[in-house]
């Protein structure tokens, strides 16, 4: 099983196993790490995180929540994001 690591500023607050089309934001609230969220949907983008490392890949049109520029920075949407093996997260919000 692969392992999803989090982080705030370069420090690591939790790790989960990853689940084949489970949400990363649903993994890791179920393994007790609290990330801000909204609406669930990727409309809001309040569940912005930067990917360290890893895949996670965003639906193409974008939701509203992102924009490219904001992809090639490296965040993803981790209400609408499933990641694919083992991926590391900062949590701190990239605005």
């Amino acid at each position: 099983m692969a392992l999803l690591r989090f982080f705030r500023n370069g420090v690591i607050v939790g790790t989960v196993d990853n689940e084949d089309e489970v949400p990363v934001l649903e993994l890791a609230e179920d393994g007790g790490i609290e990330i801000p969220r909204n609406c669930t949907s990727g409309n809001c983008g309040t569940c912005m995180v930067n990917l360290l490392s890893g895949s996670v890949p965003m639906p193409e049109p974008l939701p509203p929540g992102l924009d490219d520029d904001m992809v090639a920075l490296g965040n993803v949407l981790i209400c609408i994001g499933i990641a694919e093996g083992a991926c590391d997260f900062e949590l701190n919000a990239p605005l």
